[in-house]
């Protein structure tokens, strides 16, 4: 079986490492990761800010980037860790200047192609930096479009009215299937975890029915994060709760007009002859099988939103008793 691939990309200073400790704080069972952190400078930092996390093996490269200078010593380092971990997935920290498409296209090279495989590449951008953005040259315009998952983090540095142009403008300039805003890198992290392919209803148990809430986020509590608070920042979360059943074409449009800013919703959906679990995030969703229940119970996150004017469209959807 191929071993998973994981990449954290982002320019210099846009939050990594911070995305990283959170990942690995997951209450999950993260017993078959090895982290493997890229420092560009001599002296390593990061490993040290994550030695304290869930992690059972953090490898260092420091002294230049693994997409270039640094490229032979990544397949060196990922051969080893194969022969000594045999890990089920690895998480890679690149360094801030390092572009993640030479780094997919090193893993599809001769015996590295036979052993692992690039599940995801999380990029993480600056929001304070963004209109600045044309100053950082081609490497982060590929962290951009080789993204799969793009976190617009620090949205408490900047003006709220502005967050949402920048979503959009994130959207526009990269091929990301999902982009979120976030504060302090707070993301759910079945998010990053889960694997692309759909999974069985039997399967979405545990962390993915816990209803993240950033505002509640035990991250901070536990690591002493400081700053804005989640709530201060803009971010809400709220539900919703109905054993009428809903008319699937209009709950489908809904989600089809939502802004951005409405970017994660998760739980049972009860339609007229059948249920369905729904996995919605950042425009995207993914509905399961799932067995039939009495009603319809769906956790909502959003940035600046506004609860009532969302609740009034999914109850628009409800079928007449």
């Amino acid at each position: 079986m191929k071993t998973a691939i994981f990449v954290i990309s982002g320019f210099l200073g846009a939050g990594k490492t911070t995305l990283l400790k959170r990942l690995l704080s997951f209450t999950g069972d993260l017993s078959g990761t090895v982290v493997l952190v890229n420092e560009f400078g001599k002296v390593g930092i990061d490993r040290d800010l994550i030695k304290d996390t869930a992690a059972q093996d953090i490898v260092e490269l420091t002294s230049g980037c693994i997409c270039c200078s640094l490229k032979t010593d990544m397949i060196q380092t990922l051969q080893v860790l194969d022969y000594d971990y045999s890990p089920d997935r690895i998480v890679i920290e690149a360094t801030g200047v390092a572009d993640p498409k030479a780094i997919s296209d090193v893993l599809k090279e001769g015996i590295l192609a036979k052993k692992f495989y690039l599940e995801k590449t999380v990029t993480v951008v600056d929001a304070d930096l963004w209109e600045t953005r044309e100053s950082f040259g081609t490497v982060f315009k590929s962290q951009l479009s080789e993204a799969d998952i793009i976190l617009l983090n620090k949205t408490d540095c900047v003006a709220p009215d502005g967050v949402p142009g920048m979503l959009r403008e994130v959207k526009q300039a990269s091929t990301a299937d999902i982009v979120i805003p976030t504060c302090h890198c707070n993301v759910d992290p079945d998010l990053f975890w889960s694997a692309r392919e759909p999974l069985d209803h039997a399967d979405l148990t545990g962390a993915f029915l816990d209803t993240y809430d950033p505002s509640r986020d035990l991250f901070s509590t536990v690591h002493g994060d400081k700053g804005t608070s989640a709530d201060a920042a803009g971010f809400i979360t709220f539900s919703f709760e109905s054993t009428q059943p809903m008319d699937q074409e209009c709950f489908t449009t809904f989600l089809d007009n939502l802004p951005l800013e409405l970017f994660r919703i998760k739980g049972p959906g009860r339609f007229e002859d059948h249920t369905q679990m729904l996995n919605f995030v950042g425009g995207n969703s993914n509905w399961q099988n799932w067995p039939q229940t009495k009603r319809t119970r769906l956790a909502f996150i959003g940035w600046g939103v506004v609860e009532q004017q969302v609740l009034k469209q999914v109850e628009n959807c409800i079928l007449p008793a």
